[in-house]
Formats: structure tokens, sequence, C-alpha cells
């Protein structure tokens, strides 16, 4: 994965000489292009290399030089080395991902930090944005420790910690910091503030009238063509196309759609395990497309590049290159996420009417009435870029900048719901489509799961992209363990798999232990999506009890911690005594935390523990790997 942190000296050499194509000495890089200053990314969704590009591009506003890096991309081990370099400055824009973990471009890094006791960064200079999330466990983990763990190894602190919190306002959060930040820097260094406030261009724009179209992206994410001409391994730079051979819907009645589909994976060399996530990329509405050339008034079909202005960077392009305006509005960016203040910051000289012109910068400024106006106007009432444009009349920006300003379009994970003991060549996933009214009276859709309503079994382009990503949720590696998982809604994909299973380990005649399943819907003949194979399994004694809690089939609101608390000795009987794993999956914010407080009372209640006894216990069950959360909020 990635990055070499160090190599045996003979080695290094050898290593030095064949390393022409990248440069993996970010100390050397900067040296050559005269950067001071260089921001590192911990990215899982995009967002905090968002961050570290714009931060890099604030460094100039201030008379520095920045450049944005991927860590995986570059040798860490030559932290201590930055101190070669005058008023150099190291920032790390570090997100959580999962139970608390690194994203997965800075898991080497990570593990550097973990492994090297005896390194000396005395000479480096750092501060840590960090991304999370309060309704996790593990808020903010990853910045923490980084933050924490230079300063262990002797490098200095120029200014806090920043914590961002995406269960409220991240992007508050960053200008906030931000602007705290800067003046400290130029404070620290001794630098004036430049105060140059206009915008500035990172690519510029190349019309190709006569291309070969054999050369123009239409979609790929990594290697031009390799839609056409797949090849193994397949991962996040070259997803797999599978076909799509189920698409059927779930509920019985109401007004969602819960579905279930399938994705043949034969010939593909693809594995995975039950509880691995699948990634799939997406893509835009094309409504939402169309109207967006209209607004702007382009012909969406220009062949075009977007070249970086900075020769030597290793981003040479926002997005594949080239391709047309239609291509990287529908595969490559994100249209229809509510857009950040620099975003709108950015734009401002292109609106005409003074007064919209004032608003945009406003919403992008840090003081109380402009984050009131950013929140209110455009994340409480989900704007997304086409509805900025169509309510601000005299907006009428270019749209190569546009495109440069947009965020990229992300893959998004589901929760495998299959089985590969079953299903070596199919992968499962059971999603509920998005679609809500807002404030503004308009209908926003969900990008992934309107996407994949709409592929039909066997039809054109019914074709998935995608690849998988590993996790720690796994079943236990004894088959005569219990198993308790807690899955209600769309959270009960993973289970499926596991009930296939240790149905399929039963088969094979290995001893199974108790096998029990919480699950929760709205209504009994609405939403009990997989009703015909829970009780199936139950009639089989795959799951030796099914519990299902209806919500609104009765006055008072029934959810899975009111069923956890009906069985709270035999729970207590296969925690402490059977070694019984818990798995939990759903919603984080209102149901993992429920649930969570359910077993604190079970501990207390049958192990006879105060709430702290009782909440130490519940946490070393976590970290022995005994309770497991798949959440997301």
């Amino acid at each position: 994965m990635g990055c070499v942190f160090s190599l045996p000296e003979d080695r290094r050499d050898a290593a030095e000489r064949t390393q022409t194509t990248r440069e993996t000495s970010f100390v050397e890089k900067m040296k050559k292009t005269g950067k001071n200053i260089i921001v590192f990314y911990g990215s899982q969704t995009g967002t905090a290399e968002e961050f570290a590009n714009r931060l890099a591009k604030d460094a100039q506003r201030y008379g520095m030089k920045g450049m944005a890096a991927d860590p995986e991309e570059y040798s860490m081990g030559e932290l201590g080395r930055l101190a070669e370099i005058e008023n150099s400055l190291a920032i790390f824009c570090m997100a959580t991902y999962g139970e608390g973990d690194p994203t997965d471009n800075a898991q080497d890094f990570y593990d550097w930090l973990q492994e090297n006791d005896d390194e000396n960064l005395s000479g480096l200079n750092y501060t840590v944005f960090a991304l999370g999330n309060k309704t996790y466990e593990h808020y903010n983990a990853m910045g923490n420790y980084v933050d924490k763990r230079l300063e262990e190894l002797g490098a200095k602190r120029i200014f806090d910690l920043g914590l961002g919190d995406d269960d409220g306002n991240l992007e508050e959060d960053f200008i906030s910091w931000r602007e705290q930040f800067w003046p400290a820097v130029c404070e620290h260094f001794g630098v004036e503030a430049s105060g140059d406030e206009s915008s500035i261009r990172q690519y510029e724009l190349k019309v190709h009238s006569d291309v070969n179209m054999n050369k123009v992206y239409t979609g790929e994410i990594g290697r031009l063509k390799s839609f056409e001409v797949q090849k193994p391994p397949f991962d996040s730079k070259n997803p797999f196309l599978a076909p799509v051979t189920v698409n059927r819907k779930l509920n019985k009645a109401g007004d969602r759609h819960l579905m279930h589909l399938e994705l043949d994976i034969t010939g593909s060399k693809i594995r995975y395990e039950s509880g691995d996530h699948v990634a799939v990329f997406p893509t835009n509405d094309s409504e939402l497309v169309n109207k967006l050339g209209e607004i702007l008034g382009v012909d969406l079909d220009v062949v075009i590049s977007l070249n970086n202005l900075d020769e030597e960077s290793n981003k040479k392009h926002p997005f594949p290159c080239p391709t047309t305006y239609r291509t990287a509005l529908t595969h490559y960016l994100d249209i229809t996420n509510p857009p950040r203040t620099n975003v709108l910051y950015e734009l401002a000289q292109y609106a005409s009417d003074p007064k919209e012109q004032e608003n945009m910068r406003k919403m992008a400024s840090s003081s109380p009435e402009g984050k009131a106006l950013y929140q209110n106007w455009v994340l409480d009432s989900c704007r997304n870029i086409l509805a900025v444009l169509e309510d601000m009349p005299s907006l009428k920006p270019p749209i190569d900048h546009l495109c440069e300003l947009l965020p990229r379009l992300q893959a998004r994970y589901y929760s495998i719901a299959s089985s590969s003991k079953v299903h070596p060549n199919s992968i499962h996933i059971c999603a509920v489509v998005v679609e809500y009214n807002t404030k503004t009276g308009r209908v926003n859709k969900g990008v992934a799961t309107n996407w994949l309503k709409n592929k039909l079994v066997n039809g054109h382009k019914s074709t998935v992209p995608m690849y998988i990503r590993k996790s720690q949720f796994r079943l236990p590696f004894k088959a005569s363990n219990p198993v308790i998982m807690i899955g209600p809604g769309t959270g009960i994909a993973p289970f499926m798999g596991f009930v296939q299973e240790r149905g399929w380990l039963k088969q094979q005649g290995k001893e199974v232990g108790e096998t029990v399943m919480y699950f929760g819907c709205r209504y009994k003949n609405e939403d009990y999506i997989y009703q015909e194979e829970l009780e199936e399994a139950e009639k089989n004694s795959v799951l030796t009890q099914l519990n299902v809690a209806f919500s609104r089939d009765q006055d008072h609101k029934v959810y899975v911690q009111h069923h956890l608390k009906k069985n709270k000795e035999h729970i207590w009987k296969l925690i402490h005594t059977d070694n019984a794993h818990i798995y939990v999956c759903g919603d984080a914010r209102n149901m993992a935390k429920d649930v969570q407080t359910a077993f604190y009372e079970i501990a207390e209640e049958y192990g006879s523990m105060t709430r702290t006894q009782a909440t130490d216990y519940v946490k070393k069950l976590m970290t022995k790997g005994r309770y497991s959360q798949d959440v997301w909020s």
C-alpha cells in the first residue's frame, strides 16, 4: 500500500535511481518548487482533501507557497527533514473513518507513527485539523492521535488542534479554525498577510477542437478505456463493471422504496467476506446536468481539459481530462451536495447584482450574520449548486471555473448483504431510496440510491462500477461462539450475509453457536423486509431466536432496544458466560447509542455493576472485538 517509509541503505540508492517517474520525497519537491507549506490529508470521502487544497491555496494569499499532498504518495519518514526549508510548516487535515480508524490513504502513515519511537521530529512545525462526527464513539480519534503523537516525537505545534464535527456544521468549524490559524502563522513566521482576497485560479481551460475521441474520458475513474477493456486487480482506482442481475423492491407498501440488488462478479477475481463493504461509483441525474448546461448557456459536449497552472503538481487535472463538460458533471463532480463556502466566495465575482455578490461573500465570511445566512439559505434549505444559480439570477459563472471548484463525486459504501460461501460470484446490496422535499419546494434525490433504483436487469448500461472495501465487521473465528445481531431497517444488510454463512457452516456439519437476531421496522405489513428469508432461517434453526420490533404497529413506539431489555437474562448469559459476539448495524445517531445504553443496563442489573463499571465492561468487549459496529449517520 502506497509509500515506502524507509529502505535499507544499499537499496535506497537503487530506489532513488529508479524513481524517475514519481518523486516520493516531498522535501525535494518543495525545494524544487519553492514551497514552504505542505498540507497532508487523510481523506475517505474527499472532504479532508478539499480542505487541504483550500489551505494550500490560502498560503498564496499570505505570501507563502503551499502544496496539498496525499501521505500515501510520499515517504513520510522525511518529516524530520522539513527543517531544511526555511519557515516550513506541515498541516495535517485528518479524517477519522469507521471505528476510530485512519482513512485508507493514511493507514501507512499511521503505522509509521506507531512504530517509530526513536524518530526525532524536533525541526518540524505542525498543526492539525481533524474531521469527525460526534455521533460516533471515537470522535476525531485520528486527528487527536496525530496531534498528540507528533508532539511526543519532538515536533512543535504552532497552532491548536482544530476539531471539525460533521454532525454539526463541519464547514463552519473549519472556517472558524482557519480564520484564527492564518494570523497565528503570520505572527509565528513574522510575515505580513498580503491581504490578497482575489480569486486565484488553479487550472487553466483548454478547449479541444480537433481531438481524437479515443483519447477522451467518458466516465472512467482511472485508466482511459478501463471500462471497455477490464483488467484485474479491481480497486478504487480501477473499479469492476458488475452487471445487475436482480433489482427488486423489498417493502410491500408504504411511501418508501427499499430495494435488494445483486451484482454479478463472475470472472473478476474479486473476493469478499461477510461484513465487507461494496463501494459503487454512481452518476448524477441527467436532468440536473442538462439544467446546469441550460442555466449557464453552454454546449455541454465541448471537449475540454483543465490543466494545473503549477506544472510540478502531482495533480495535473481536477478530474480525468480531456473530457466533456457533460461527462465531468455526470461522472466526476458533486453537483447535489450544498456548495461549501469557498465555492460561493470564488463565484461571487460573477454575480452582476451587487446585493447577490455581497450575500455570497457574506456567507463565506466568519461573521455571525454570514454564518447564519449560510446555515439557513444553503444548508437548512438543502440548496445544491443548481438551486443557488436558479435563486441568484444575476450569477453567471464561466462553467470551467465552476468545474474547477466543485468537489469530486465520491464512491458510496454499502454493507454487503450476502455471504461469499453461499454466493461466491454475487454481491447483494440492501438500500433505501433517498428522496425528500426541501424548504424551497424542490425535490432532492439521493444520487446513488436513485441511480441504483433505475438499473434495469439486462437493460442498457445496467452495470455498476464497484470494488470491495475490507472491514473489521467479522463473524467470530469459532463458529461455536454465539452471535447477537442488532440491525433495524437497512441495518439488516450485513446480517443477511451472516445468517447465510451460519446456515452454510451448519450444513458443513460444524457446531454453530446460538444465532440471535434483533430486527426492527415500522409496520409488519409494510416494511418487514426479508421476512420470508428470516422466518425460513428460524424454521431451520439457523436463527435460534428472531426478535422483530414494529415501531408503529401500536400506540407507543417499540424499537430494538426494548426487545433487548425484554431478554436481559438470556443476553447476559450469552455475553458473560458463552463468549457471544455482539454486532450493531444502522443508524449511529440514535439507535446505536440506545442499544449501547441497553447493554449498560443489562450489565448493571445482571453483573451487579455500577454504570461506570458497566461502561468499562462494554468498552472492553469493543477492544476485544466482541462488540462491533457498522453504523452511519
